[in-house]
């Protein structure tokens, strides 16, 4: 049967491949070391979970919820805002809660986007960052993830030759799945250049508690003027490891808000109002549990480099997100990214993310997610050293045979 028009604009979810091998390898009773997906594997904290069972017990809470997210979560997360990045928001007007940073991109998306309009999306980016405009009818231009020069000589040539101009920009800093990270100056210019050519700004700031040095990643809505142009999607995600809460917020533009309020209002009625008033107690409660956790992201991201890294593999040290950012080993790099990941699951029993599924610019890398614990991170770089010491003695052994041919 022919596809649906929707449908046939998404290619094959190439995750899905390495989830079957993966399925299967396990039915089969290997142990695989599953560094995929980016999936919290710390647990959410206890204030939060107490909250929530507090709240459920009371037959109220389960009725119909607020579909923009209950006045005192906004508030919070206003809060939030003023408290982290200096940036007042009105939780009446500029805050919409989300179920999620993805679906609030994809209803963005649904908002803003006419049949024709034209993305500015960095390539590699988070698959939801292209193709939720591609399934409410955008093209998608590529421009480089990588905050610097050329992103800027990408965007004038994009509003140049693009036509129609684009209407939006993409960002997301620090990034999925390369670990870019920008500052400010990055940003003071990025919203200079949307201000002169009226395009919007849609930033991605999912991981801004998970950071390694110092300086803390910033706001493109502490920029002066930014508000004018910008909505900024966050998620509790990974700041609380409460990805299966599904809880988010986009933040910003009052005309931006509102029209993903306006969507938002007739295909939903909000998160669970139990998970709501849990995420409330999240924003409003301490923060040494954001500490805690971005202390053991830390140790992670530093186990993985160093034992990769004695074992072969050489992976940058990413300043900031659950994910590592790996360059495929040369000899390996023919391959591309898919078949890399499935040899690595098949050789190895380590599962990881095939860069190809953030872009075809991603197709030299794959991405390591710290999800799983120091001992089964150094458990699977034993397993890659085995791995790629057998790939050299075959290589050795092919070569001999070749020479005395």
């Amino acid at each position: 049967m022919e596809e649906f028009h929707k449908t046939k604009r998404l290619p094959p979810y190439v995750f899905e491949q390495v989830n079957r091998l993966k399925a299967k390898a396990r039915a089969a009773g290997a142990d695989i070391i599953d560094l995929g997906m980016g999936n919290p594997d710390l647990p959410t904290p206890k204030h939060i979970v107490d909250k929530l069972t507090e709240v459920v017990q009371d037959p109220r809470s389960h009725r119909y919820s607020a579909s923009k997210g209950i006045q005192g979560l906004r508030k919070a997360q206003a809060n939030y805002y003023q408290r982290r990045f200096g940036v007042k928001l009105n939780p009446d007007t500029q805050i919409v809660a989300t179920l999620g940073s993805k679906e609030g991109f994809a209803n963005m998306a649904q908002a803003i986007t006419a049949p024709g309009d034209v993305i500015l999306c960095p390539n590699p980016s988070y698959p939801i960052h292209a193709f939720g405009f591609l399934m409410a009818g955008a093209s998608i231009r590529s421009v480089p993830a990588e905050p610097g020069p050329e992103l800027f000589h990408a965007l004038e040539r994009a509003i140049i030759h693009s036509v129609p101009k684009p209407i939006a920009l993409i960002l997301c800093y620090p990034a999925n799945p390369t670990a870019y990270c920008a500052d400010l100056e990055f940003y003071k210019d990025v919203v200079a250049f949307a201000r002169k050519h009226e395009i919007f700004i849609l930033s991605d700031l999912a991981y801004s508690e998970i950071y390694f040095g110092d300086t803390p990643p910033p706001s493109v809505l502490q920029v002066p003027g930014a508000m004018d142009v910008t909505a900024e999607f966050t998620s509790l995600s990974k700041t609380f490891s409460m990805p299966g809460w599904r809880m988010g917020f986009a933040v910003g533009n009052e005309r931006l808000i509102n029209a993903l309020s306006r969507v938002k209002s007739y295909l939903d009625y909000g998160a669970f109002t139990p998970i709501q008033v849990a995420a409330t107690a999240a924003l409003n409660g301490p923060d040494d549990c954001i500490r805690e956790t971005r202390a053991i992201y830390k140790r992670r991201r530093d186990v993985v480099v160093e034992s990769f890294g004695r074992a072969g593999f050489d992976i940058p040290a990413p300043e900031a997100s659950m994910f590592c950012w790996a360059p495929i080993p040369e000899k390996f790099r023919h391959l591309g990214s898919l078949e890399f990941s499935k040899l690595l699951l098949e050789k190895a029993e380590v599962a990881v993310a095939p860069g190809i599924g953030f872009g075809e610019h991603g197709d030299d890398y794959v991405r390591i997610g710290l999800v799983e614990n120091e001992q089964r991170l150094r458990q699977a770089a034993r397993n890659v050293r085995r791995f790629l010491e057998s790939a050299d003695k075959t290589m050795h052994n092919v070569v001999q045979l070749e020479t005395s041919s």
